[in-house]
């Protein structure tokens, strides 16, 4: 490189100036640029990622190809491939060579898997290590042809801990949907891909798929049918990456959320049992769902079913209209319903007594000491009606069927009651739409 100066002289100036113009020219002479980047290495281009990494103990492969415009370049010759390591000064760092496919023997155990006529340079890096990690350049040689892509080296950066496997989850996820669960992890050496296994019975045996970029990746897939026992399921994959002396795993997880209609919905009282007419009671409804879902309730009345409240929990005063007040809240969500009933009974306050005649009683046998026991009958009305919470049991309409009718009603009543073996007993009765009872006490 050579630095010209050239100074003139100026015309006096005031105060005798004399003023120097410097004219400084920088170029290069011929020869001076290494024939490794001249201008032939303008017309080697390879295809690799610029930024790869790769596992300590295990293997790499590059994948690459390239283009040689060039008129010296000839397929039909002997093509040779060279990776050269931190430097692209050929001559000067030859150390640098790390392989060279003309030799031998090479400084690393590299293969060049691909086939130079076909233009595919790939090449697999063995036996890797912290030490590899650094840049490299390609170069071809080729009878007179000899270029170094220049602008486009490679990175390697190598790491001790494996890469975590990343599970895919279709988003979005309902009850019902039929979905793939997929498994994969990044796969640096296609010739000792890792080994996945998860918490899920797998469907299909590894698969190994080449990316768009020549890298590849190790992938396990499942086939699942949602249902809401997967909400909140947790998917667990490992990856076990086979390298010198052992394994090295990495694990990952993924939590699913899947949304699902009304589940175990359920209606409740609250004061529970037989309440009094007047009584405030509450009535409250819960469910399973996702997302939660809006609480409806309804009264069942003979004109069908009317809306009294929105909300889950419903107050109200019972009334002495009915025996009994039917109500039924309505859980729902986008994905459905579902329905759970209610029911309030009146507390019967007092009725009239009916005394048994003197016949009737004489032909009962004294009941154990201390025992009390209660005859449920059902009202002549309400034949067809089977009522909750009632004490004692039921008794069928039959028993007081007509043809029975001519034995008279101290008959009917002692063949019914006549094996509780009471001393005594009393017929309370409500209003006609409420149960009838036959209370029987030891005295």
């Amino acid at each position: 490189m050579l630095k010209r100066t050239t100074v003139r002289r100026m015309a006096a100036l005031p105060g005798n100036v004399l003023t120097v113009s410097v004219l400084l020219s920088v170029f290069f002479l011929p020869g001076a640029l290494p024939h490794y980047c001249d201008k032939k290495s303008a017309d080697l281009n390879i295809t690799a990622p610029n930024n790869i990494e790769a596992l300590s103990g295990s293997c790499l492969a590059i994948p690459c190809s390239f283009t040689a415009n060039h008129l010296e370049f000839n397929r039909t010759i002997s093509i040779y491939g060279v990776w050269m390591k931190h430097t692209l000064d050929f001559e000067s760092n030859k150390n640098n060579v790390i392989f060279n496919s003309s030799e031998s023997v090479n400084n690393y155990s590299l293969e060049l898997s691909g086939n130079l006529a076909d233009k595919n340079c790939t090449t697999l890096f063995t036996e890797i290590n912290s030490s590899y990690t650094d840049k490299y350049f390609f170069r071809i040689e080729n009878g007179q042809f000899k270029a170094t892509a220049c602008a486009h080296p490679l990175n390697i950066k190598v790491g001790d801990s494996p890469w975590r496997p990343s599970i895919n989850v279709p988003s979005d996820l309902k009850e019902h949907q039929s979905v793939i669960v997929t498994c994969s992890a990044f796969t640096p050496c296609p010739q000792s891909p890792p080994e996945l296994t998860w918490n899920l019975q797998q469907d299909s045996l590894r698969q190994i798929e080449k990316n768009t970029n020549g890298t590849f990746t190790t992938k396990i897939q499942k086939n699942i049918t949602l249902s809401d026992t997967h909400d909140g399921y947790n998917i667990k994959c490992s990856a076990t990456y086979p390298v010198i002396g052992g394994n090295k795993t990495a694990e990952t997880n993924v939590t699913l959320n899947v949304s699902y209609a009304p589940r175990n919905t359920s209606a409740s009282i609250s004061p529970s049992g037989l309440v009094s007419a007047g009584t405030w009671v509450e009535l409250s409804c819960s469910s399973r769902a996702k997302p939660p879902p809006s609480f409806t309730w309804f009264r069942n009345s003979e004109h069908g079913a009317i809306n009294v409240s929105v909300g889950p929990v419903y107050r109200l005063q019972k009334t002495n209209m009915s025996n009994i007040e039917s109500h039924f809240c309505v859980a729902a969500n986008s994905l459905g319903s579902q329905t759970s009933w209610s029911h309030l009974r009146n507390k019967v306050s007092s009725s009239p007594n009916i005394k048994l005649p003197n016949s009737l009683r004489s032909g009962i046998q004294p009941a154990e000491p201390d025992e009390d026991v209660t005859v449920q009958m059902l009202p002549d009305k309400t034949e067809d009606q089977t009522y909750e919470d009632m004490n004692g049991f039921q008794r069928q309409p039959e028993v007081f069927h007509e043809s029975k009718k001519d034995r008279g009603l101290e008959e009917a009543v002692y063949s019914r009651v006549q094996k509780f073996r009471a001393r005594n007993c009393s017929v309370q009765r409500a209003d006609s739409l409420a149960d009838t009872y036959i209370e029987m006490k030891h005295q």
